[in-house]
């Protein structure tokens, strides 16, 4: 059975690359020296979210305030609010889940420079179960007015979007992964925050992914292709703000939407959507997801199957659409 950091840990024909966790804390590493105004509030996990390697480099400008997620997102905000960019990274459902009141109100209301980074989301985290997998996250914090929320699907896109995120002016919460994740992207391939990017043009329907399920998407659609069926794969990389365009495009010119995350089926990419298209351009959907449930303890290409977030899934949903 694969382990939460074997290769093959996710199903798909594509090869694998860095954990987005590990090109996060590379890109941070090497970013320092470009944005002085930079520190990282760690909450003692710094060795899992990967901000021990800018720690290492960069100690004077780290600090670690312990197991306790709500202080650490205070220290961010204070910290902020000296004029620092602060990074400020955890689990994603220790980030969230324990600290919501205070990136409420330390963060999102007062609308600080911090930059929340959610690492070992979704149930790919495996073997740690449902007690350590942040599957609610990005409904938390697309909750919140006024935060951005990025979720990447390999390193390449990670390393250009820790820079667009330290870039960006207010907060941000950013989504990785445990496990190594499949290359989609070559190097140097641009980002943008709120853009999101065609991967593969198609008449017939549009798959909306991301995180981990872009590459399901992209074999879902190369097997409906041997089917006669033309799939767009649109990468929405970041739920908030939507590109809506795209949204909009995709809903006029082709027969229907299915959106793929690694999510609880409320809150999340899909409800964002689903919400967008239902107010301009409805069309016929279909989604997959965890459903309404939370993940349990396993191996993750098993907890993947379990809980349909595989591309022969994805493809089913797609066929769903032409009833």
């Amino acid at each position: 059975m694969a382990s939460a950091t074997d290769d093959r840990s996710v199903s798909t024909t594509r090869p694998m690359g860095d954990a987005t966790r590990d090109a996060f804390g590379r890109a941070l590493e090497a970013l320092g020296a470009d944005f002085p105004e930079v520190v990282v509030v760690d909450g003692d996990v710094g060795n899992s979210t990967r901000t021990e390697w800018f720690a290492l480099k960069y100690p004077d400008r780290a600090y670690n305030v312990g197991i306790a997620e709500a202080n650490m997102v205070g220290v961010a905000g204070g910290l902020a609010s000296m004029g620092k960019t602060a990074v400020t990274a955890s689990f994603a459902c220790f980030l969230l889940n324990n600290a919501f009141d205070q990136i409420r109100m330390a963060v999102a209301y007062p609308k600080q420079n911090v930059k929340l980074v959610g690492t070992h989301a979704g149930i790919s985290i495996g073997e740690d179960g449902a007690s350590q997998m942040g599957v609610e996250d990005v409904g938390l914090a697309c909750s919140l007015p006024g935060v951005t929320v990025i979720v990447t699907s390999d390193g390449q896109q990670t390393r250009a979007a820790t820079k667009a995120m330290l870039e960006h002016k207010g907060p941000v919460y950013l989504r990785l992964g445990r496990p190594k994740a499949p290359v989609i992207y070559e190097e140097g391939a641009e980002f943008e925050i709120g853009k999101s990017i065609r991967l593969r043009e198609g008449g017939d329907y549009t798959i909306v992914a991301n995180g981990m399920m872009v590459s399901m998407a992209l074999d879902a659609a190369d097997v409906l292709a041997k089917e006669g069926i033309d799939c767009r794969v649109v990468d929405m990389h970041t739920v908030s703000p939507l590109d809506e365009q795209a949204l909009t495009d995709a809903a006029s010119e082709t027969g229907g939407i299915v959106v793929a995350e690694e999510h609880l089926a409320q809150g999340g990419l899909g409800s964002r959507v689903a919400q967008f298209l239902s107010a301009t351009i409805p069309t016929r959907m279909a989604f997959v997801n965890i459903g309404d449930t939370y993940g349990e303890s396993g191996d993750p290409a098993g907890l993947l199957e379990k809980y349909g977030l595989t591309s022969e899934k994805v493809a089913d949903a797609v066929r769903s659409l032409r009833g």
